[in-house]
């Protein structure tokens, strides 16, 4: 009996001197749950303006929330890839507004088919960020003198490009029909049953592999509540939508990026990549990871989905002109990923955070817009909340440094 007693630590399981997970409170604290928070704060934001005015949440008001979103979304998706590199680029704005011009000019002035003015606008974009990230690897300029430099220069060609007229109308079908496209009826209902279904795939198989592989699962129970929760989400989204004129394309355009790079982001080498130079960019060059080639990508996949914001914006406006990309554009586009938790200081955070940053300040501005605040108001409104979105980021930082978890 003594001996097998004796014998009985050494065949106690490892997972026993293991710490256990932290709570669900500690790890809202420290930024790990910083989508839920997101969520919390814009059901507030929702209930105060309904509170203030009836027509907020009603279908027509939300439908057009996601219109005005679609813009400043797609820009922020490439955002926010720069920023888990820890760098930023003041340059999107002027990025979109140049390349919407130039599939304007193309389109309209020179009679080009509206899918090849489309895609030079977007392999512009893509050549401003090769270029704009070359520069900034090559001669170790920070970033945000280089993309400072750009911003000024591209404002400066999309108004050579537009020339003396400075505004052109749109009225090719192809590009206007990208914001006033929707799919109502059973076409909305069935999109959304099939991106359910893929969803719940891509979940459930991702949770096998990780069992095969021997890592910690989460509680069943936990992922089909997240299951059940989306599934919630998306069915009366549609509801909500299909009273109104249907489930918009931009909307899908924009939710279509925001998965693939999620996907790119989480599930790819690449996107591992992306993280580790975020999180110590000499670490990773020590690994072996390319750390200039992965910096320069980044800052093309800006670049072009700034593109994409500036032409889906000139769909919905209906023209392009001189203001295109410019007032508070950039500030919107970055401040959204902020707003929703991606860290500011490189190695932290998500693609989705685009899109719930995007609904957080087009809530906002939606919200003030429809009780006529002036734009001073909502200026320093959104600001206010950037620097409190800031200090949070900064908080849950310094909080995980003193557990050891940066």
């Amino acid at each position: 009996m003594s001996s097998q007693a004796a014998a009985a630590p050494a065949t106690r399981p490892p997972d026993d001197d293991r710490e256990p997970p932290p709570s669900l409170l500690k790890r809202f604290v420290q930024g790990d749950l910083g989508e839920v928070r997101v969520l919390v704060v814009l059901a507030l934001i929702w209930a105060i303006f309904q509170s203030q005015e009836d027509r907020f949440l009603t279908a027509t008001n939300l439908t057009n929330l996601m219109l005005q979103i679609t813009a400043i979304g797609l820009v922020s998706v490439g955002v926010v890839l720069v920023l888990l590199l820890g760098e930023i680029d003041l340059s999107v704005g002027a990025v979109s507004g140049l390349c919407a011009a130039i599939m304007a000019v193309l389109s309209v002035k020179h009679g080009w088919s509206p899918y090849l003015a489309i895609a030079a606008a977007i392999a512009v974009g893509t050549a401003i960020g090769v270029f704009q990230g070359s520069i900034f690897t090559a001669f170790g300029i920070p970033s945000f003198v280089v993309t400072l430099a750009g911003l000024l220069a591209w404002q400066g060609a999309q108004l050579r490009v537009l020339g003396d007229t400075g505004t052109i109308n749109l009225t090719d079908p192809v590009i206007t029909g990208l914001t006033s496209t929707f799919y109502k009826g059973g076409t909305g209902w069935t999109i959304a049953i099939v991106g359910l279904a893929v969803y719940a795939a891509v979940t459930l198989l991702d949770r096998r592999r990780k069992a095969k592989a021997g890592l910690r699962l989460p509680p069943l129970g936990a992922t089909l509540l997240r299951l059940g929760l989306a599934a919630a989400a998306i069915l009366i989204a549609v509801a909500v939508l299909n009273d109104d004129r249907g489930v918009p394309l931009a909307a899908l355009i924009f939710i279509g990026f925001v998965v693939l790079f999620q996907f790119i982001t989480t599930k790819t080498t690449f996107g591992r990549h992306i993280y580790a130079v975020g999180g110590n960019a000499e670490a990773a060059r020590r690994a072996g990871i390319k750390v200039q080639r992965i910096r320069i990508v980044v800052f093309a996949i800006a670049s072009s989905m700034a593109a994409i914001g500036g032409i889906m914006a000139a769909s919905r406006l209906l023209a392009v002109n001189q203001s295109s990309g410019s007032g508070d554009f950039l500030l919107l586009a970055i401040a959204g990923p902020v707003i929703a938790g991606t860290s500011l200081f490189g190695g932290r955070g998500s693609v989705w955070t685009a899109l719930l940053g995007a609904l957080v300040i087009g809530s906002i501005s939606n919200g003030m817009d429809l009780l006529a605040y002036e734009s001073s108001v909502k200026f320093m409104v959104t600001g206010a909340v950037l620097l409190v979105a800031v200090i949070i980021d900064a908080l849950a930082r310094r909080r995980r440094q003193a557990t050891g978890r940066v």
